[in-house]
């Protein structure tokens, strides 16, 4: 199924598998998509997660201290779609874990788990021949970056073989929340909009029922991470899945 976003502004909610455990994100991912996500990025942990804050480093690393794999991560996202198959669903992976499955092999564990696409946040559109190949043999979509920095050539070059959405990066540095979204957020869309008829997905520092609202008047949606992880981090595992039902809840409040 194709990627969509059935509310507006769509939400996109980030979970770090494995973290407090895989039958706990489990529950969580069930929870966030019957409050009103639309797409759920499975986070693959990772031992050296560089472009992710202090959050989701402590839940990366806890889920790795933990055993959680990429085919863990691949199970876990073969049971939410058995059980949510309206939902959006992403597996969000550095390449390092990728290239030690073997690429061949990944697209074809995800395409049959039933995900729609996948994001590899250290791989640049440039570098990307092998995997855009792959991803083409499998039918799964292709989701990239896009920064502030990005020059118009990589833009073009994203919204070229990007689908399912495009992610803008609201900001240059590392993931997490933040007070206010900069102005770099909406001209990034506006740039990417010169090139993209997909969806423009906002994330990074996104964590209140106000930024989700800024969001909505130039982007198609918006993407929590660090301020879900952080909530899951504080809240007991059994009480996980509510609170972040009642979080996601909250951030239409305003709209």
């Amino acid at each position: 199924m194709a990627i969509r976003f059935d509310h507006k502004p769509g939400l996109v909610v980030y979970l770090t598998a494995g973290d407090p455990s895989l039958e706990a994100t489990r529950e969580i991912a069930f929870a966030a998509i019957d409050a009103g996500a639309d797409v759920i990025e499975l986070g693959v942990p990772f031992s050296d997660p560089l472009a992710d804050g202090p959050v989701i480093q402590r839940a990366s690393e806890r889920a790795v201290a933990r055993g959680t794999r990429l085919k863990d991560v691949l199970a876990l996202a073969g049971e939410i779609r058995a059980a949510r198959p309206a939902a959006g669903l992403v597996i969000f992976s550095y390449l390092n874990p990728i290239l030690r499955y073997g690429l061949s092999q990944f697209t074809d564990a995800a395409a049959s788990t039933g995900v729609d696409g996948v994001l590899v946040t250290d791989l640049i559109v440039e570098e990307a021949d092998k995997y855009l190949v792959e991803m083409e043999r499998v039918k799964l979509s292709p989701i990239f970056l896009a920064a502030p920095t990005s020059p118009d050539e990589r833009l073009e070059a994203i919204a070229t073989h990007s689908k399912g959405f495009v992610y803008a990066i609201s900001r240059v540095g590392i993931t997490g929340t933040q007070q206010n979204l900069t102005s770099d957020a909406a001209s990034l869309v506006a740039r990417i909009r010169r090139y993209a008829k997909l969806p423009v997905a906002v994330g990074f520092g996104i964590s209140n029922a106000a930024h989700v609202s800024q969001v909505a008047q130039f982007a198609d949606a918006a993407v929590i991470g660090s301020a879900i992880v952080e909530l899951i981090e504080r809240s007991a595992p059994e009480a996980a899945p509510a609170a972040v039902a009642r979080f996601i809840k909250g951030l239409r409040l305003q709209q």
